[in-house]
């Protein structure tokens, strides 16, 4: 199924899969100048209805492999959470994801990712255990040379969700970019099918992510979603991110 994507499938194969399980989207509206600085000068801060949005995401992934590879024990499974926002290339192009932090209990995975993907992944202690329909959440960051940061809570999801034209905007989002220590610019494509959303309830106890990305976060209640699990396909990444598809329908850039 694809016809829920704003445009069409990359070309050429995709690399890897992973499922993405008992997650949780938290999102605070912000104002756009809150966080213009703490984003790269080549991309433009996304929004809606004048409002920028940074999400607090916590899940674990399992299944994860490259194409044609058996998932290894030790190595395909293991918790994640994500700090990010919403973002477009300057001078136009596909509307992505933009991570300040990616936190995860696997140290291999870690040091793939930071080498071979420009993502900004760090060591965490993390823990995430399902009691009494509740999911239990920990991660306390160890990552050498990166500020401290800290998430504590619990979560569940409560009946499906309406897809508002904000949450859609919110999720449905099938790329990321991020730079390399020179400053360029890297967009990376995925595939999933239409999120499986649910409304969510969360008791957060400690929550210093945003914080360590230099983000203050508003008093207000995060908007919550919660989604059980969904299967993601990702494609290499791309050097570029604004040529060739600056109407953000274009295919898969060349890296």
């Amino acid at each position: 199924m694809v016809e829920h994507r704003p445009w069409a499938l990359p070309e050429g194969p995709w690399v890897m899969t992973q499922w993405w399980r008992d997650l949780l989207f938290a999102h605070w509206p912000i104002e756009l100048g809150a966080i213009r600085g703490l984003v790269p000068s080549c991309l433009d801060v996304d929004s809606f209805d004048g409002n920028a949005w940074v999400a607090v995401v916590p899940f674990r992934m399992t299944g994860v492999r490259p194409r044609f590879t058996p998932a290894l024990p030790g190595l395909s499974s293991f918790a994640e959470l994500n700090v990010r926002t919403y973002v477009k290339p300057r001078g136009g192009g596909k509307p992505g994801v933009y991570f300040w932090s990616l936190e995860a209990d696997n140290p291999v995975a870690v040091a793939v990712a930071r080498g071979l993907f420009h993502l900004p992944y760090m060591n965490a202690e993390m823990r995430c255990e399902e009691r009494q329909g509740w999911i239990e959440y920990q991660s306390r960051r160890w990552h050498k040379g990166e500020p401290s940061a800290e998430f504590r809570g619990r979560y569940r999801g409560r009946g499906q969700a309406s897809k508002s034209e904000l949450v859609k905007w919110l999720t449905e989002r099938y790329c990321l970019y991020t730079t390399d220590k020179r400053g360029g610019l890297y967009r990376g494509e995925i595939h999933h099918q239409p999120w499986p959303l649910m409304d969510a309830e969360c008791e957060i106890e400690v929550n210093t992510m945003a914080r360590a990305a230099g983000i203050e976060l508003p008093k207000s209640p995060p908007l919550l979603h919660f989604a059980r699990a969904i299967e993601v396909l990702i494609w290499p990444l791309g050097a570029g991110g604004r040529h060739g598809d600056a109407d953000g329908t274009g295919g898969a850039l060349k890296g």
